[in-house]
């Protein structure tokens, strides 16, 4: 060894700094609050969770026996009575369980709710293609264009006050307005814009709230290459927020999809899936009938109205996993 040279140093291995910083570095009493906190966070979320899986539980172990394809796909009967099923005793007690194998009626035809899954559909898509457009286009001019003017500020605010506006309001609104005053029938397609009207305030404010995500530099940089404020918007901002804005979307028509006022005056009341299928003809939907179920009594419309609701579910269900699909799919390019 040179004189020039310095002798190695010996590592102290108490020195060393383990994986997780926030372990080593939390200590005596503030360890002891960093664990209670997480385990309260903890206690928290299960505790919120059980309602959920309770409700949802409850929906498939009422709701699973009556539901099948002949259930998806069959009329609606007038009379939800023992007289709508076949003779099967099986399938009889499925609907009411204290029926006896005796009494079991001659056969008709099981009764299903095909003309509400149909008008649920129809509905639920008409009602998202006239609000999501037009909910991300405020959203980008507010966010984008508006920003802090008068007439920004102004939307922004009505749009609040709708959020907050019950949505029985706008099964009237559309009611006086468009089967009143305009002398339409009652439609799937007069539901689809009460439905939209409800919709169209909760895609603005979480399509804007997801614009305001996307970090500024990207669209400095977008402007520094020479590209017009919406070029910038259509190529880098929405592509970035296109997640959340899916998202946002979703919870809308989660929201239209289950309800039941706007749809008491608009939609009217069909039975048949042949007249269901039409946009400009009376319609039902799944809200309308499990409302329609529980407000008639009767041992066997108990028994639907679960299936309905579950039905209901499982729609929400994959309209929400398509769409994250997609979004997915497009943040991968």
């Amino acid at each position: 060894m040179t004189a020039t040279e310095t002798p190695p140093r010996k590592v102290d291995e108490r020195l060393v700094v383990p994986s997780d910083v926030r372990i080593s570095t939390i200590k005596g009493a503030r360890f002891r609050r960093n664990r209670i906190a997480t385990i309260s966070m903890i206690a928290a979320f299960v505790l919120a969770t059980i309602p959920l899986m309770f409700v949802v539980g409850n929906v498939i172990v009422r709701g699973a026996p009556v539901v099948s394809a002949r259930f998806l796909t069959s009329d609606i009967p007038n009379d939800a009575s023992a007289n709508e099923l076949s003779g099967d005793c099986a399938k009889l007690q499925k609907y009411d369980p204290t029926a006896k194998c005796d009494a079991a009626p001659a056969v008709k035809s099981q009764p299903g709710m095909g003309p509400a899954v149909i008008g649920t559909l129809v509905t639920t898509l008409l009602s998202a293609l006239f609000a999501i457009p037009l909910g991300i286009m405020a959203a980008i001019y507010l966010h984008e264009y508006g920003k802090q003017t008068r007439l920004a500020r102004f939307i922004r605010f009505m749009t609040d006050v709708m959020t907050g506006v019950p949505s029985i309001v706008m099964g009237i609104f559309i009611y006086t307005l468009w089967i009143l005053k305009f002398g339409h029938d009652r439609s799937a397609l007069a539901a689809a814009m009460a439905l939209a009207c409800l919709m169209l305030p909760i895609v603005v404010r979480t399509s804007e709230e997801m614009l305001r995500l996307v970090p500024n530099t990207l669209r400095e940089a977008s402007a520094g290459l020479g590209a017009r404020t919406w070029k910038t918007t259509y190529k880098v901002v929405l592509p970035a927020a296109l997640p959340g804005l899916v998202s946002g979307a979703m919870l809308a028509v989660a929201r239209a999809a289950g309800e039941t006022a706007p749809v008491l005056f608009t939609i009217g009341a069909v039975n048949s899936v042949e007249q269901a299928k039409t946009i400009t003809g009376q319609s039902t939907t799944l809200s309308f009938q499990i409302y329609n179920l529980i407000t008639n009594g009767g041992k066997l419309s108990p028994q639907m109205a679960w299936g309905a609701a579950l039905t209901l579910i499982a729609i929400v269900l994959i309209l929400t996993t398509i769409a994250r699909t997609v979004s997915a799919r497009f943040v991968m390019r």
